[in-house]
């Protein structure tokens, strides 16, 4: 029926009283006999990262295949024809109490299958060992599910599985924060060779006289101060697995031609020794730096960087993945509740200034404000918690992420491209060159929405 017509002998009609179950505190996700998606609320979101419109009329297997939630609580459902509780846990890490209840036609078969899911925060501790372990499992493959809403990001993922099952050496560009090292792990996670070590070796964090001898290894008696037996380098610990250099940037000249030989022949030779050691090993290298310019100064060695860069990958900021930046939020709000034993929430308008904020340090600045929020704040962190330094940079949020109306999306859009443009030329005539509008427009709508200004 219409969505403004009146349900039967109620005043509610349709429209409010499917805005009024947006305010559940529970997930209400009803499938039909087919598993299609019928309908789910706004707790959509908070739980999977997921909007309404990324799963409405889709069916549920296409998001239980892809890791959002596990495990599933349909198959015993249809067996039984009867309510089922299980207890689930998403990939953005809420842990879930879990109802279905199907709904039955008169020939006793499911017509649709209403669910409801309630966060909590421990799990029952009846349960047998068994069960404990396989959750334990389950856990901690839906926490290595990389948030990728973004469509650049999935790209990236989609290459990672090209690349995975080969032994070449892979270099991630990228800002510091945009998770490099999540990439590196994922591949290593995916690859032949997940089954052997994954060793992550910050060459910025080790000082450089030390580094030598961590990668490298030494025999007895190598140099003053070295342990009587001597030393296993990480190039040899790594040995059938992967070994990540993170900020290779970092690594002096000399030792940079050593790492060149591990590369080229997977041999090296300990400090100290007279024998070479032979490792099969998988390099994976990351930086922050342009490689390229370091050359030019010579402080780079070019035969290093195209051995490196047989397969490069480069790492988008936060800012470019708008998507991922509400799961994100939410996945680390999961984070800290559990790890500080509390359920604090956050504010529509709060979330709105994260989505618009720039975040100069990338993934691992939202990371640590969560925990800080999580920390400071009363049930509900709003956007009186944030530091200056965001609230300031976003002074006014546009409500584009849950528009009242098309008209109002189109409306504060425009707002926000006139006022920045206006900001930046200061002329009418500059920001109809740059917005590809009249000059005309351009004055009318630099009247209307910076006048006050």
């Amino acid at each position: 029926m219409p969505e403004n017509e009146k349900l039967k002998n109620s005043d509610l009609t349709l429209e409010s009283f499917l805005k009024i179950l947006d305010y559940s505190s529970d997930e209400i996700y009803v499938v039909d006999r087919d598993t299609r998606i019928v309908y789910v609320n706004k707790n959509c979101e908070k739980h999977y990262g997921l909007k309404k419109d990324d799963v409405l009329g889709k069916l549920n297997n296409e998001f239980l295949d892809q890791g959002y939630w596990a495990p599933s609580v349909l198959p015993e459902v249809f067996e039984k024809k009867e309510p089922v509780s299980i207890r689930q846990q998403t990939y953005i890490g809420a842990e879930l109490l879990t109802r279905a209840f199907p709904i039955l036609n008169e020939d006793q078969d499911i017509d649709y299958i209403v669910i409801t899911s309630t966060e909590i925060q421990v799990f029952n501790q009846m349960i047998t060992m068994k069960k404990q372990q396989i959750e334990e499992a389950q856990n901690h493959e839906l926490h290595n599910i990389i948030i990728a809403n973004d469509e650049k990001f999935r790209k990236i993922l989609q290459f990672c599985e090209k690349i995975a099952p080969t032994d070449s050496t892979v270099l991630i560009h990228g800002e510091s924060g945009t998770g490099k090292g999540v990439i590196a792990h994922h591949l290593h996670n995916i690859s032949n060779r997940k089954n052997g070590p994954f060793l992550n070796v910050n060459c910025a964090a080790i000082p450089a006289e030390l580094l030598e001898s961590e990668l490298f290894g030494y025999t007895s008696g190598s140099f003053t101060g070295a342990n009587k037996g001597g030393k296993t380098g990480l190039f040899e610990t790594a040995d059938t697995g992967t070994i990540f250099l993170d900020e290779i940037g970092e690594l002096a000249l000399p030792l940079q031609a050593k790492v060149l030989q591990v590369i080229q022949d997977k041999q090296f030779i300990p400090i100290g020794s007279n024998t070479s050691k032979t490792v099969d090993i998988r390099i994976i290298a990351a930086t922050n730096q342009d490689l390229e310019e370091m050359i030019r100064n010579k402080t780079f060695r070019e035969d290093l960087y195209y051995r490196l860069n047989v397969i490069d990958i480069h790492m988008p900021t936060l800012a470019e993945r708008k998507d991922d930046i509400i799961p994100l939020t939410y996945r680390f709000l999961n984070k800290f509740n559990s790890k500080y034993n509390v359920n604090k929430a956050i504010s529509e308008h709060c979330l709105q200034v994260l989505y618009h904020y720039s975040w100069p340090g990338n993934v691992r600045q939202l990371e640590n404000l969560m925990e800080r929020l999580v920390i400071t704040s009363d049930s509900i962190i709003e956007v009186t918690d944030l530091p200056q330094v965001i609230t300031e940079e976003v002074k006014e949020v546009p409500e584009l992420m849950h528009p009242n109306s098309l008209d109002n999306a189109i409306t504060e859009v425009t707002r926000t491209l006139i006022k920045k443009s206006y900001a930046k030329h200061g002329s009418t005539r500059g920001v109809a060159s740059d917005l590809a509008i009249s000059q005309s427009k351009a004055s009318r709508l630099i009247r209307e929405f910076c006048s006050n200004e």
